[in-house]
Formats: C-alpha cells, structure tokens, sequence
C-alpha cells in the first residue's frame, strides 16, 4: 500500500527520487511546519533529514512515532550541530544514525546506526560527504522495514554529548583550508591546544 511522506528538508535531496520511485506519495517542506500544516497533509509518516527547523512539541506529541530524523553521527555522541567536526575535536565514535524525533533534540530511541571509518587523510567535507551517502544509503537498504515499522528500535544509551553552533568558533582558526582542511593537519594544530582551553 502506498504510504504519504512527508519529507523535511532539501528539496534536492537525492532521497526523494528513491522515495518517488518506490511508488509513495511525497510532500516536500524545506520551512517551518506546525499542526495545521501537517493535519491539513495527514502524513502516514514523516522523513527529517538535514532540515533546519525545531519540530515543535504539540506536532511530535500528536505524530509520536511516525517521524524519523537521519542524523551523520553515531548517537549518543555528538548530538545537535556539527557532529562531523565534533568527533574528531572530542575523538568520539564516528558514524551515522535514524532515529526517531522525541521531545529533545536528537534524543529519541534509535532504529538503525552504523560506524563508519574516516581517514586522516580526508578533509572534513570528503569525511562530510562520506558519512551524507552512508546515511543515504542506511536509509535506502531499510526502507522496507523503515516504513512498515518492522524494525527493533532501542533507548539511546546514557551519556554522549551535544554540541551547538555556536561552539564551533574557536576551532575555526585550526580550519585553514576551511572544511577543505586535512583532518590530519586539524589534529596536529589541535594538539597545541592547552587541555583546560578545549574544555572551557
């Protein structure tokens, strides 16, 4: 049975043409969305991925367990902004994740992750890009299940981190190349980084 979608995010996303071509009825949103939009669509489910926007709590209340977020980290760890570069500033777990949208942010149980393996040698738009088709790619291969919701889902475990934008800019410096920078060259500057400053 045709299932409608309601898909968050770029409107160029290659996602969508696998969605339409696997015969479900897709709406798009790039903006913000309340209750009324979405009762006015009435999505069987709804697909976040690189959307912008905080869902609001009455919207992910009323459509609890049917909206799903890709996110490019290995949660717990380096929920919120920048997960890419927060990994290698924090040296956490690197990987992707589908979860499902709770109250918080990136905190809802989990339905499929993966670690994936970045080089030093990547820069951190080719590790960027890598952990985007890995992603993609997750959410690809599962959507059968994904969309029947025959698939084990399971609580975050404790701990991890979050990070806001904000929080980036004094790592900024070491990015000399901008996101074209080697991660290898980021950790060497990233060393000389007094440990009480990382952590302020």
């Amino acid at each position: 049975m045709t299932m409608k979608v309601l898909f968050l995010g770029n409107e160029n996303s290659p996602l969508l043409e696998f969605l339409r071509n696997s015969g479900e009825t897709i709406v798009t949103a790039s903006d913000k969305i309340d209750l009324n939009y979405l009762d006015s669509i009435a999505p069987d489910l709804i697909v976040s991925y690189g959307f912008q926007h905080i869902i609001k709590k009455d919207v992910v209340e009323k459509y609890r367990d049917k909206i799903i977020n890709l996110h490019i980290s290995y949660l717990p760890w380096n929920r919120g902004s920048d997960p890419n570069l927060w990994s290698v500033v924090d040296n956490t777990p690197i990987g992707v994740t589908i979860h499902f949208i709770d109250e918080g942010i990136d905190t809802g149980d989990i339905i499929l992750q993966k670690i994936v393996v970045i080089s030093d040698k990547d820069t951190f738009r080719t590790a960027y890009d890598i952990l985007q088709s890995e992603v993609q790619a997750l959410f690809i291969q599962n959507w059968k299940y994904i969309r029947t919701g025959n698939i084990v889902r399971q609580k975050q475990p404790p701990g991890g981190s979050f990070h806001r934008y904000k929080e980036r800019d004094r790592y900024m410096q070491f990015l000399t190349n901008g996101w074209d920078t080697p991660i290898a060259e980021f950790k060497k500057r990233l060393k000389k980084i007094p440990k009480y400053e990382k952590d302020l």
